[in-house]
């Protein structure tokens, strides 16, 4: 994450070893809370508080700037989870856009259950982003990797791969097929 942030910030290093900006417990919790925008439909106001974690959101959106590894690309992932983004989901994309390929496939790879629990249209997203920018070699280590989930996950994944090279994100010529997973 870029060191640029208001409050004062000590390097420093998560869990697994990947070089970070301040604490990437906290930035991750952040990150998630802010997620939770006012959706359309909300009793909810739209107000200053709306507006501020909006404004925050994006904003830590925008400190990553590649270097954080698959933690990293997990948590951003995971951040999608609102439907009504208002475009805040913009900053999230241009960071996973950021990640090297391999990163961004571990990442993805790591973040599996949650990519199947966010809107449709995000998770689509993700997965153009992943046949977009990751070499063929990084691609068959996701298939690799799927290879090893448990077999509801891997169903699930299966077709949401399906739907979105049915409907739109994995469609074009550049995506479609990219994306194989072993079979049972």
């Amino acid at each position: 994450m870029s060191c640029v942030e208001p409050a004062a910030v000590r390097p420093a290093v998560s869990r697994e070893g990947e070089r970070s900006c301040g604490d990437f417990d906290t930035w991750q919790r952040e990150l998630l809370f802010t997620g939770g925008f006012v959706q359309d439909g909300d009793d909810s106001e739209y107000g200053p508080k709306a507006q501020a974690r909006f404004d925050r959101y994006v904003e830590l959106a925008d400190m990553v700037d590649g270097t954080e590894g698959p933690t990293a690309v997990k948590a951003l992932i995971t951040s999608l989870h609102a439907e009504d983004d208002h475009g805040a989901h913009e900053a999230v994309y241009g960071a996973l856009e950021r990640f090297p390929g391999r990163d961004l496939v571990r990442g993805t790879a790591m973040a599996v259950v949650n990519l199947l629990k966010i809107p449709r249209d995000n998770s689509g997203h993700v997965l153009q982003l992943l046949t977009v920018l990751a070499s063929d070699e990084d691609l068959q280590a996701f298939g690799a990797a799927f290879g090893q989930l448990h077999p509801k996950i891997r169903a699930g994944l299966a077709a949401l791969i399906a739907h979105h090279e049915a409907d739109e994100w994995l469609a074009d010529e550049r995506s479609i097929g990219r994306l194989r997973l072993p079979q049972d």
